[in-house]
């Protein structure tokens, strides 16, 4: 293990940041930033913005010029070494004469996994990795995932009340969490490769499932995602007629139904069943294929039960307002195979903050 001093992680810090400013903009891409530094003051910087354009290292790299010879990089993900839709970065870094790099981690995509740091040190340059590691896989847990288990990262989003009711019996749902809440989903949804939901979500609150945040530059609206056995989704729908990029999973062969569906615009893909519905583990799998990083999910208790119950979620969101709703009114997650204290979840809390009048509570399963 190197041994960073303070100056590193400044600097390493700081390129963080930078990656941040791609959170809604380079799905399929990893989300990295890059700070030259040459006798401990910046003298370059940039991020990735967008998948196509230019790397975060190659982004820095212009700013700085010159003043890269003999300077140091610092970037949140090793640099790639393959030619893809951009040259490869460690070309990049070799010809500007940087002497030392300084990574926080290894790429996991097999195309580079560790090459690109023998490459850099076979043309000389210093190679530390490691620093603020922890951070730099938090902003890319769906590609980590994709890489490694070709699954992406899978949120599950829920507003209840203090007393775990989501809708009330009839399915009224509107709106249990404040406009702050609400905004803050937006911000979630921008950030997604995809949104899931089930039919009867569709066909109980029509919502769009897209995402309002403002439009930052280049940022890209989801996927939207429905699981359909039946091929119940009207080209009505309001997810249909808003998003333009509608993807349904059905088990149906109804032809008819399906050149509907696709004469709208929307791609019908034939899955199999599983015990429960609709097989979640080849629908992640395909969703995987076409490099969709991470996925929310926004349904109703049965389906992100269904999520739960066969160890598909990586991370719940949950919203929490301060009213209660009573006994009749649906409860958060339908989880029938738990009957007594010894098969209770336990959940991980990573945070808690509050919204408005809401708290959001992030949690992993244990």
């Amino acid at each position: 293990m190197s041994n960073f001093n303070a100056y590193d992680y400044e600097f390493m810090s700081r390129a963080l940041r930078l990656a941040r400013k791609g959170l809604m903009t380079t799905h399929p891409n990893p989300r990295v930033g890059c700070v030259i530094v040459k006798d401990n003051h910046i003298v370059g910087e940039g991020w990735h913005k967008k998948a196509g354009e230019g790397h975060a290292e190659v982004n820095a790299l212009l700013l700085a010029g010159k003043q890269a010879q003999g300077a140091t990089a610092y970037v949140t993900l090793e640099p790639c070494c393959h030619t893809g839709k951009t040259p490869p970065c460690t070309s990049s870094l070799i010809n500007a004469g940087i002497m030392r790099v300084v990574a926080a981690m290894q790429d996991p995509n097999d195309k580079v996994a560790g090459q690109g740091f023998n490459i850099l040190k076979s043309a000389g340059i210093a190679v530390e990795v490691g620093l603020l590691e922890e951070q730099a896989q938090e902003l890319n847990p769906g590609f980590i995932k994709r890489m490694q288990q070709g699954l992406p990262f899978v949120r599950v989003k829920m507003a209840m009340s203090v007393d775990g009711r989501t809708a009330m019996e009839s399915g009224e749902s509107k709106w249990i969490t404040s406009e702050s809440a609400r905004n803050d989903v937006h911000r979630w949804r921008g950030q997604s490769s995809a949104m899931l939901t089930g039919i009867g979500t569709v066909l109980q609150d029509n919502p769009s499932l897209t995402a309002r945040t403002g439009m930052q530059l280049n940022e890209q609206q989801p996927l939207c995602v429905v699981l359909d056995s039946k091929l119940q989704l009207s080209v009505e729908a309001k997810l249909v007629q808003s998003s333009g990029n509608v993807l349904v999973y059905t088990t149906s062969q109804d032809m008819k139904k399906i050149n509907r569906l696709e004469q709208a615009g929307v791609k019908v893909v034939s899955i199999g069943n599983d015990k429960q519905g609709l097989d979640l583990v080849e629908v992640l799998t395909h969703l995987a294929s076409l490099e969709v990083n991470e996925v929310m999910v926004e349904t109703g208790a049965t389906l992100a039960g269904s999520f739960i119950s066969a160890g598909l979620v990586d991370e719940l969101i949950i919203y929490m307002a301060p009213v209660l709703m009573g006994n009749q009114a649906r409860g958060l997650f339908n989880l029938p195979f738990i009957e007594n204290m010894s098969q209770k979840i336990q959940l991980n809390i990573k945070e808690m903050r509050q919204f408005g009048d809401d708290i959001r509570i992030i949690a992993t399963l244990t």
